[in-house]
């Protein structure tokens, strides 16, 4: 048999078509061909390539559509956890407006309240309260300024000791005049006092009083306080190693007194 004849029947058994629908196929000029032997050798070494790739795997498709459908429920997960995340970032952003708005609220009226009550406890000068380093309110920090009266307005650590208690009080209850709570203790506040300004002290307290419906507990141990109080609580020792507790209505007392 001619080579031709075997190439042509080798071709109709292999690839079962006919050498001229294969040449066509391929759209090749059959005179700029490479040589027999070196189209041999190209097939025989991508035939030694696929033989390397091993058997085939007929779970291939099956394995495909359980990767596709992991694929798939990966995706849904995923775009449920970015919904998500948005619906986060917008519920974040919303408290976060509504805090700004409540605390620029709440921040003004302290000031007003600060303002009047330091003005009350100095007979004079001026307070306010400044938002620093941030222009939002919440990442923002608190500066206290005050102006004593005949003083510059400086900041409350330039102040003296018992100015920057007094303007601490000021603050303190500034706040509850802005958010009253029932029972107020205030543990020797007057300590660093003189006599004026435990005075002033408790002029304060006496507005407090009217002002709101809180009950003021003062541990003291000033004559001045305990003396402007409304109840008196305390422990003596009548005897060595006895305690005893007292407590004395000085309203009461005042008008047996009368």
């Amino acid at each position: 048999m001619k080579p031709s004849h075997w190439r042509s029947d080798r071709i109709r058994g292999e690839l079962e078509t006919e050498p001229q629908t294969l040449l066509e196929q391929l759209e090749i000029d059959p005179l700029k061909m490479p040589p027999a032997e070196q189209v041999e050798a190209e097939v025989a070494r991508l035939r030694r390539q696929r033989d390397a790739l091993g058997a085939v795997n007929l779970r291939a498709e099956e394995d495909s559509c359980e990767v596709q459908e992991e694929f798939d429920s990966l995706s849904r997960e995923k775009a449920d956890l970015e919904e998500a995340i948005k619906t986060l970032r917008g519920g974040i952003a919303s408290l976060n407006k509504e805090g700004r708005e409540r605390l620029l609220t709440a921040f003004d009226e302290v000031n007003r309240n600060f303002g009047t009550l330091f003005s009350h406890l100095f007979g004079g000068g001026e307070a306010n309260l400044v938002l620093v380093e941030s222009d939002d309110p919440l990442d923002a920090g608190l500066e206290i300024l005050c102006q004593p009266p005949g003083k510059k307005l400086s900041t409350l650590s330039l102040l003296s000791g018992g100015e920057q208690t007094l303007t601490s009080m000021a603050l303190i209850f500034a706040v509850f005049l802005a958010n009253p709570a029932p029972i107020c203790v205030l543990d020797e506040v007057d300590a660093p006092l003189d006599d004026a300004n435990v005075t002033r002290f408790c002029d304060l307290l006496d507005e407090m009083t009217r002002r709101t419906d809180t009950r003021f507990l003062i541990i003291t141990h000033h004559a001045v306080t305990m003396a402007r109080m409304d109840r008196l609580f305390g422990v003596t020792m009548a005897e060595q190693g006895v305690s005893q507790l007292v407590s004395v209505d000085l309203k009461k007392a005042e008008q047996l007194v009368a």
